[in-house]
């Protein structure tokens, strides 16, 4: 990955194969609290400043950092310069030294002004959330499609963030004696390398883009269902993944274990095939850039037929990233009330009896056929009930046939066992065979085909 950064600075990101440099980081996380009624970015008060800053250490641990200190620091106004007061600067400047911490993670957005400051008066690199995200992704990235999205979102971070280190370096200058003044300058020709780097990557991805283009109109040829599973990170997706396919996907409870997206093949309870897709986890304030950067990837949920919004219950900020997901989604264009999204209270299995009994009660209080459904990935339970209902959402949509299948055509009495539902089966006295069958509108004109013979 291109880095142009200040010399002084070093990245933390370690790229799949390379070997771990010697200890680990040692970090202080800083958790700024904006508590002003109107503060740019003020917690919303479902949020607790606990699961803040619990979340703020995961983020640390998910790269390896070493976290010798987390601070919390209320704000009722942030500081332009800083962003915090110059008193909370110099405590935590003695905390940095005091620990010999090379690394100060500040859990919010710096601008480039304030990045700088805090570098200069705590002496150690300082990164914000959106750049401890994108190296978090940076390490996940596994296929060549992930480590292209996450460069193209590290390269729009990075050209934000260039200062004038270098403007003593001039590559040429314009015009004539005294009066020429400097021409491109370092920043400029590493504004300009960063900008044709993202060129470069932006026509990659655009043959990624066509390529899954023609991957899903292969899938509509011989069209399965696709479900997709979307949901803060951590709320154990891939663990579901997994309970409901062969998947193998990578589950650990960590921040962004897996970040590549899969697909696999499952059956329903009534034989019914389908596609499930398992996607990146999504987090409060997660850079523009990264969601503009896995567009492409976030068109199997954007095309999907059912969403599985998969919820980790046992959080008690269960709610709050709930709607982080629900914003997220927003922004690609699913609308709720058009699409068929079922939620998915996930870990029950480490609620206690008191706890269980209290998201039962909030489950009832929506509407019917809008409740979410009680499972533990972990343990299996609530799955039957929760397939049972994907496949009659899925079902609602298919249509109810009787067609009769002629004795020597078994081909496509195969084809309708393998591509719709059978009800029901009878042999005719003519040797044909009459099946009552429900099929998705989309195979229906297979269907006909196959039975004039002009298929």
């Amino acid at each position: 990955m291109l880095d142009i950064r200040r010399p002084d600075i070093v990245s933390t990101t370690q790229h799949d194969g390379d070997e771990p440099r010697g200890e680990p980081t040692r970090v202080v996380v800083v958790v700024p609290v904006l508590t002003g009624r109107r503060g740019e970015g003020a917690d919303t008060p479902s949020r607790t400043v606990e699961a803040r800053r619990d979340e703020a250490v995961g983020l640390a641990a998910a790269i390896d950092l070493e976290v010798m200190e987390t601070v919390t620091v209320s704000l009722n106004m942030p500081r332009p310069a800083t962003l915090i007061g110059k008193g909370k600067v110099e405590e935590i400047g003695g905390l940095v030294t005091a620990h010999d911490a090379g690394l100060v993670f500040v859990d919010a957005a710096l601008s480039p002004v304030q990045q700088r400051n805090l570098e200069k008066a705590w002496k150690a690199k300082v990164v914000d959330r959106t750049g401890l995200i994108l190296e978090i992704f940076g390490r996940r990235a596994r296929t060549k499609e992930g480590a292209l999205q996450v460069e193209l979102a590290h390269l729009s971070y990075q050209k934000s963030r260039l200062v004038r280190s270098w403007t003593h370096l001039e590559r040429q200058r314009g015009g004539f004696g005294f009066l020429g003044g400097p021409g491109e300058t370092q920043i400029e020709a590493d504004r300009r390398m960063i900008q044709e780097r993202i060129t470069r990557i932006e026509r990659e991805l655009e043959q990624v883009t066509r390529t899954r283009r023609l991957h899903r109109e292969s899938r509509r040829r011989v069209p399965y269902p696709i479900i997709a599973l979307v949901g803060y990170t951590n709320a154990g997706k891939s663990t579901l993944f997994n309970a409901l396919t062969t998947g193998g996907v990578l589950a650990q409870d960590l921040l962004f274990a897996t970040l590549d997206p899969t697909l696999r093949q499952m059956r329903l309870p009534h034989g019914t095939k389908a596609i499930l897709s398992d996607t990146v986890g999504f987090i409060s304030d997660l850079p523009t850039m990264l969601v503009a950067a896995f567009r492409a990837t976030l068109e199997e949920v954007i095309e999907a037929d059912v969403i599985l919004h998969v919820r980790d219950v046992s959080h008690g900020d269960t709610e709050a990233q709930a709607a982080d997901v629900a914003a997220i989604l927003a922004d690609l264009g699913i609308d709720p009330a058009t699409r068929t999204i079922i939620e998915v209270w996930n870990k029950v299995d480490l609620l206690d009896p008191e706890a269980r009994e209290q998201a039962l009660n909030r489950a009832a209080r929506h509407e019917e056929g809008e409740r979410p459904f009680f499972v533990s990935a972990m343990t299996g339970e609530g799955l039957p009930g929760l397939l049972a209902a994907v496949e009659d959402k899925l079902r609602a949509a298919h249509e109810r046939l009787t067609v009769t299948v002629a004795a020597v055509d078994g081909g496509t009495l195969h084809w309708i066992h393998e591509n719709a539902e059978v009800e029901e089966r009878k042999a005719l006295a003519s040797g044909d065979t009459q099946v009552t069958l429900r099929i998705a509108p989309e195979k229906r004109d297979q269907l006909e085909r196959r039975l004039t013979g002009t298929a």
